[in-house]
């Protein structure tokens, strides 16, 4: 199984970018999608979840702004992020495990490599 995120970068404060995650899950419909973040020193962070049909969960940090969806046929899964803040700057990685999504990061088995986003003030 791979997961492979993309769509990191250098943006200004207000500004937005579109995560991607690709995963070659046989049945990715019936798994739990989700993105997370770490910044140096600090724990991995729940960031936005999606399963089912029509289910998601953000951090509060994030409602507003975050906006998580999938594409069954693509196999792919999406954060848009807009109004991003300095505070929004981390390394974010797409997890995925079955049943609905955790925020606890030790209940997911898959995960992608990471893409690096940076807000600057």
């Amino acid at each position: 199984v791979q997961l492979q995120a993309c769509g990191g970068g250098l943006v200004q404060a207000g500004g937005y970018l579109r995560l991607s995650c690709a995963a070659s899950l046989r049945t990715f419909s019936r798994y739990a999608m989700a993105w997370f973040r770490q910044s140096p020193g600090k724990e991995r962070q729940f960031v936005a979840g999606i399963w089912g049909d029509y289910y998601d969960d953000y951090t509060d940090s994030v409602k507003g702004r975050f906006s998580i969806s999938r594409d069954n046929a693509q196999k792919t899964v999406y954060l848009q992020m807009n109004s991003l803040k300095p505070e929004d700057t981390a390394v974010y990685y797409c997890a995925a495990d079955l049943g609905r999504a955790m925020r606890n990061p030790v209940t997911y088995n898959y995960w992608g490599q990471g893409t690096q986003v940076t807000v600057s003030s």
